[in-house]
């Protein structure tokens, strides 16, 4: 489903504040795989994302997505291919739009727009069950303005976006990190639920590396912008927190840097 092929990008080319973010990157995803992406600080991972994103032109190299070179293509023409969730949950949504105008924008995400009636009421309808599945009584505010949602509201609403059109590739940059711990697990229990019942292909950068270890099939660690440990099925299952920090060590050769990741353990 994604192949990415030698990727690099530096920033601040030539200048005292140059940084390799990504150093000849090679990753490929299945169809169906759910990777968490794991590293210390400036590992290059929310680069990684977006870069296949398209936020920011790659140096060299290539990203394929379902047998599609994307390397060359703007953002929003990636958006056809991309479903994404933010850090931040004022990202991925209009605030000021209401919560069924945000969901007729995620509908129409990558088609051609006519000038016949925005929303018609099966259209209507069809959201507002949708919205009811999420349990957060959001089905009976559907004209509320998104901006008067709490962070865990618009996140759950953002994903539900994100998946709307069953996208390619799901990307979750730190999607919970902004949460209080119980509405993060609420956001997570529900990103699990989404990913396995349409078999996205996701993308899930996380700081907790008990979250990494228990969500997906998948884990890859990243530094210094390339990965250095990539390991899926029965023998992710295994894995225990102090098994990665051994492994980023040995792999690494330094101690690993997040104090968040650390402070999650």
């Amino acid at each position: 489903m994604l192949k990415i092929k030698n990727v690099c990008k530096t920033f601040n080319l030539g200048t005292i504040n140059e940084k390799k973010a990504l150093n000849d990157l090679n990753l490929e995803l299945n169809e169906g795989d759910f990777v968490t992406i794991i590293g210390g600080n400036g590992a290059g991972k929310s680069t990684m994302l977006n870069m296949i994103a398209g936020v920011y032109p790659i140096d060299c190299g290539i990203i394929e997505l379902a047998g599609v070179d994307i390397s060359r293509f703007p953002e929003y023409k990636r958006a056809e291919y991309i479903g994404r969730v933010f850090q931040d949950p004022m990202l991925g949504t209009a605030a000021n739009m209401e919560i069924e105008e945000n969901l007729a924008l995620a509908f129409r995400r990558g088609k051609k727009r006519g000038l016949s009636w925005g929303m018609k009421k099966d259209e209507v309808a069809f959201y507002k069950e949708l919205v009811a599945k999420l349990g957060l009584g959001l089905q009976d505010r559907m004209n509320s303005k998104v901006g008067l949602l709490s962070g865990g509201q618009r996140q759950a609403l953002t994903l539900v976006m994100a998946s709307l059109v069953k996208p390619k590739l799901l990307l979750l940059d730190e999607h919970t990190a902004a949460l209080d711990p119980k509405t993060a697990k609420q956001v997570l229990d529900l990103t699990k639920e989404i990913v396995e019942k349409d078999n996205l292909t996701a993308m899930m950068v996380t700081h907790n590396m008990r979250d990494a270890l228990a969500i997906g099939n998948r884990l890859v660690m990243m530094h210094n912008g390339h990965i250095i440990y990539d390991v899926s099925g029965e023998e992710k299952k295994s894995l225990k927190v102090e098994d990665l920090l051994a492994k980023f060590e040995s792999a690494s050769g330094e101690e690993f840097a997040n104090d968040r990741m650390l402070l999650a353990k």
